[in-house]
């Protein structure tokens, strides 16, 4: 497939889950409960990040057992990482920045890729390569809804999903505007729940989420 196909497809990735959780667990239990807790309240993909030990083992396991469950490989920092993540499964992957020999590979990859940046200039960047849905890390602390308004005007058929900094109380706001595709936020899964293994209250959380793309998408 094409960058262009595989494009397409992150933007339909992305378009249906909405509101994209970024997850980062230590055990292998914590992968397969929280998933199951976000999938039952109604938010179907995660950004898996790569920042424990057991990461690419969890990925592996989830694409095994709940297969339902959509698995983006976030915070891939390196060609190596990324054929790991390949490897492991992953049915996308995420960076938080994207330097260009990662461009360069990642434009190669035999999946959907969302690249991360944090300015127009790392965007226009990443436009030229062929990405055409890119990930604004870290989303609050780079311009927030101002920088998102400022760059529809520009670069109109560039998709976004900020992430960084939303809260339950913003996501709606990022959601409405038009060059937005999904949004990746942690509020649904704190570190306090999942080291506590307080389920349901991911599950709860991750339908109030899934309300809110509801509402804003039937406006």
């Amino acid at each position: 497939m094409t960058i262009a196909a595989h494009q397409q497809r992150a933007e339909s990735l992305l378009h249906a889950a909405g509101i994209l959780p970024v997850v980062t667990v230590h055990t292998l239990e914590q992968a397969r409960a929280v998933s199951a807790a976000l999938l039952e309240g109604g938010l179907p993909a995660i950004e898996l990040t790569l920042r424990t030990p057991v990461a690419m083992e969890a990925l592996a396991m989830l694409k095994r057992e709940l297969p339902d469950v959509v698995v983006g490989a976030g915070t891939v920092l390196t060609v190596e990482q990324m054929q790991q993540a390949i490897d492991a499964g992953a049915d996308f992957l995420v960076t938080p920045g994207t330097p260009a020999h990662m461009a360069d590979a990642l434009a190669a990859a035999p999946l959907p890729v969302v690249p991360g940046a944090a300015s127009p200039t790392e965007l226009l960047a990443l436009y030229a390569r062929g990405f055409r849905v890119c990930k604004l890390f870290p989303a609050s602390a780079v311009g927030g809804l101002a920088m998102i308004k400022g760059l529809a005007g520009p670069i109109p058929d560039l998709k976004l999903c900020p992430t960084g900094g939303i809260t339950e109380t913003t996501a709606a706001e990022y959601l409405e505007q038009k060059n937005v595709v999904c949004i990746g936020g942690s509020w649904m899964v704190p570190n306090n729940w999942i080291e506590s293994g307080d389920w349901e209250k991911v599950k709860t959380s991750a339908a109030a989420a899934a309300q809110i793309v509801s509402r804003v998408r039937t406006r």
